[in-house]
């Protein structure tokens, strides 16, 4: 918990003002700034299978501890890189560095936590948008210095990071891996039908919730908003997000609480149809944060139990790496509908409208069921 909740912290106290210094501070054209974000993307989002299929074959320990010293060494160079191939290397650097932990973090906690997974995974989030909400206020009071501060202060909390868990750390859980090869696990993962399915029908819900960074930011304008906007979405998780999953917990099968949040998550958008008044815009993102908090620890469970106890980090791993394909086609859409907002906002509810039905179909067919635990 406390790893994540660093990790954001570091995380967000840089990144949000990266684009500000390559522009700004050293003057770079606008294209290339968008290659160097892109770059950080890509190398994450387009990693995060080779980085669980490393956490499942090395260990989960050594990959988490690897991939924050890599990140130690990423931003480091981003506070003192003036050329442009040096600023695509740090970028890359950073953005393999979390294709390396993301999935060796969830599948660690995943099996340490046992049968208490989605109570893990619940207050896993807590911290998670904690780490959200503290970073970027460290890395304003920073800007005020030097960006070469920011950069030094988030190298150095992943260093101190990376020492601790070196230190500290338990070696975790034995991974499972087949004899075959890594090719022979992915093309295991890959047919694995239920998960594919189920990560199919969740992508439309990181394409709703990444219109907190997007569409209704831009649907307010004003920077006071913008950052209660941001408050309001990470606050609900922190105050609310282990109340809100016992309740579901007392209630509802998890598909029938991913169906319901996700449900939510859509109907968030509705409002907006009508108006675009800033109370509209908080309201919808007060509800994605209900609604989020609502299926997260479920749908990291669900990922698990899919598994069946096997190749637990090379499922996440591929499972993130669709998300963020839907995330970049998503966002290209929303690009797209930006200049006709009326119908922007109504397929956004659509489109929860239509994961909640995936996800209620799946948990109806029987295929969010856990598969057998592997053993041994």
């Amino acid at each position: 918990m406390v790893n994540q909740f660093t990790i954001n912290v570091a995380f967000y106290l840089l990144m949000p003002f990266l684009a500000g210094h390559l522009s700004g501070g050293l003057g770079l054209a606008g294209w290339t700034v968008g290659l160097v974000l892109g770059v950080r993307n890509l190398s994450q989002q387009g990693l995060f299978l080779l980085g669980g299929t490393l956490a499942d074959r090395l260990g989960y320990r050594p990959v988490i501890i690897a991939g924050c010293l890599l990140r130690t060494l990423g931003f480091a160079l981003l506070g003192f890189a003036h050329t442009l191939p040096v600023l695509l290397a740090a970028s890359a650097m950073t953005g393999f560095a979390g294709a390396l932990f993301n999935p060796a973090v969830r599948a660690y906690l995943a099996h340490s936590a046992g049968d208490r997974r989605v109570e893990a995974f619940a207050l896993f989030n807590v911290f998670y948008q904690a780490g959200i909400l503290l970073g970027p206020v460290i890395g304003l009071a920073l800007m005020a210095a030097d960006f070469r501060l920011v950069c030094a202060t988030a190298a150095g909390l992943f260093a101190l990071l990376t020492a601790v868990q070196m230190l500290a750390l338990p070696p975790g859980p034995e991974t499972r891996t087949g004899p075959a090869g890594v090719l022979a696990d992915w093309r295991a993962v890959l047919a694995n039908r239920p998960f594919v399915l189920f990560a199919g029908a969740m992508t439309g819900s990181y394409v709703l919730s990444f219109q907190v960074y997007l569409a209704l930011p831009l649907a307010l304008g004003d920077p006071g908003a913008v950052t209660l906007l941001f408050v309001v979405s990470g606050g609900i998780a922190v105050l609310g997000q282990l109340r809100i999953t016992a309740w579901a917990r007392a209630r509802w099968t998890p598909a029938q609480a991913m169906t319901w949040g996700l449900t939510l998550m859509g109907t968030a958008f509705v409002p907006l149809t009508l108006t675009t008044w800033p109370g509209a815009v908080l309201l919808c993102a007060a509800l994605l944060g209900v609604g989020t908090a609502l299926t997260y620890p479920f749908e990291m469970d669900t990922v698990v139990a899919l598994s069946g106890g096997r190749l637990v980090a090379t499922h996440y791993g591929l499972y993130n790496s669709i998300a963020g394909i839907g995330i970049t086609v998503g966002n290209l859409a929303v690009g797209a509908l930006l200049d006709r907002a009326a119908l922007l906002w109504v397929a956004l509810a659509c489109l929860g409208g239509g994961c909640a039905a995936g996800v209620h179909l799946l948990g109806r067919s029987g295929l969010t069921r856990p598969l057998p635990w592997a053993h041994g």
